[in-house]
């Protein structure tokens, strides 16, 4: 078995989602549906179309939504996206830097900066596969004795209305790209050094010193949480320019806002709360100003529910994200995606024995133990899915693979087991 594969089943085994793609698919029942439905009515026609949006998940623990979160990553890089995700255990969101910092980091900027540099190569009029391995085009054209001052022009003419002549794109950032391509090109030739200087700024880093980015052109100000939405902006322009559909963004564990284990510190102060409430919130207005990408946030349901520290105390972010008009179906439109409700409407008995059938058979295919529940236990977690403190899927999950398991927090069936923490089987 190979080590993502092992690791995909230790998750398992532990009542968390797995992970690795092919055990992912394996294990999935209903919610594949609306995943696809995400898939089909945002990635491909909306945010591939030019649009922005953020949408939010929630539920119990093991409801899914780290499942679902997964789902969605894999079919976003099956349709072309670029995809980051991260865990707000690992990321500040009160100050938004920090989150254009990762998405940056994860955006992988030096492809799409190839692909554009083939696409100026292209309409040059010459076969960017021509070029041999390990040489630059400037290198190809000198070795054809085709490198003259009016060729360097035009390539200083692409460079600049593919990028600084763009709107879209912050001038300081255009320029950082510019020069980025053409030392790719070959023209303007651009030292090691200075390339790591503009990908430093780039990224947000403060150690990076203004003045020796004046010296190679830039006039740029430190990456902060005022205009690091604005960087944003630019650096999905980049990605379209490669001819990416787009950024998709997925973020877990949003409820480390109001909550923390017993072997963690408090991580957010009521100030930092309100300051990550308030940089959801500006994130919001401004998405559709933002063009080929989404934000998936998800957390659990204590979030909007908790008394003292729920989103709905900060009035300015529950205005913008509730759902106003409910209905007695569940609509896959919401901008909130509520896994909890979506199971009760969907599950049935059946479903529950084929979750625990399908996770009992990726177990037992790399020999570990797991047996598939009966209709009895179904029936049972069924009817007493509404007062558990633990969703459906981890408790068939854990219930299926055997061990002190799940239900303790029924207050029904004797079905075993308790909640085991972070993470989530879910919605399979």
């Amino acid at each position: 078995m190979d080590n993502d594969l092992k690791t995909g089943v230790s998750l398992l085994k532990q009542g968390l989602a797995p992970g690795n793609g092919d055990l992912l698919r394996q294990i999935t029942v209903e919610t594949d549906a609306l995943a696809e439905f995400i898939a089909d009515k945002y990635f491909r026609e909306y945010i591939a179309g030019g649009g922005g949006k953020i949408k939010f998940v929630t539920g119990k623990a093991g409801s899914g939504k780290t499942h679902f979160l997964q789902l969605l990553n894999m079919k976003a890089k099956e349709l072309g996206f670029t995809t980051v995700s991260f865990s707000a255990r690992d990321v500040w969101l009160h100050d938004f830097k920090e989150i254009y910092a990762e998405i940056f980091g994860k955006s992988d900027l030096d492809r799409c900066l190839r692909a554009c540099a083939e696409k100026i190569v292209s309409d040059l009029g010459y076969d960017f596969e021509s070029i041999p391995a390990g040489m630059t085009f400037a290198d190809y054209l000198s070795s054809a004795g085709e490198f003259d001052a009016l060729v360097k022009k035009e390539l200083r003419n692409q460079l600049r209305t593919m990028f600084i002549g763009n709107p879209l794109i912050d001038y300081n950032f255009a320029i950082a790209c510019s020069l980025l391509t053409g030392s790719i090109l070959g023209h303007p030739a651009l030292e090691h050094s200075n390339r790591e200087l503009l990908l430093a700024w780039m990224s947000g880093d403060k150690a990076v010193k203004l003045s020796s980015l004046r010296k190679i052109g830039l006039s740029p100000s430190k990456i902060t949480k005022y205009n690091a939405r604005h960087m944003l902006r630019s650096l999905t322009e980049v990605h379209r320019l490669a001819q990416s559909p787009g950024i998709i963004v997925l973020v877990d564990n949003m409820e480390i806002l109001i909550k923390s284990t017993s072997v963690d510190v408090v991580r957010y102060t009521k100030l930092r709360r309100e300051d990550a409430y308030e940089s959801v919130r500006e994130l919001i207005d401004e998405i559709d100003s933002l063009r080929n990408i989404m934000f998936v946030c998800a957390f659990e349901r204590e979030l909007v529910d908790d008394e003292l520290s729920e989103v709905k105390s900060y009035q300015a972010l529950w205005m913008r994200i509730q759902n106003e008009i409910t209905g007695s179906r569940f609509n896959y439109f919401a901008d909130i995606i509520d896994l909890d409700r979506f199971a009760s409407e969907k599950f049935t008995k059946e479903t529950l024995l084929e979750m625990s059938r399908k996770i009992a058979d990726a177990i037992n295919q790399h020999n570990f133990g797991a047996n598939g529940i009966g209709g009895d236990l179904a029936g049972a977690l069924l009817s007493d899915a509404k007062f558990a403190k633990t969703s459906l899927p981890r408790q068939v999950a854990l219930a299926t693979i055997g061990g002190d398991t799940v239900g303790a927090d029924t207050g029904g069936a004797n079905t075993g087991g308790a909640d085991t923490g972070g993470g989530d089987v879910g919605g399979f």
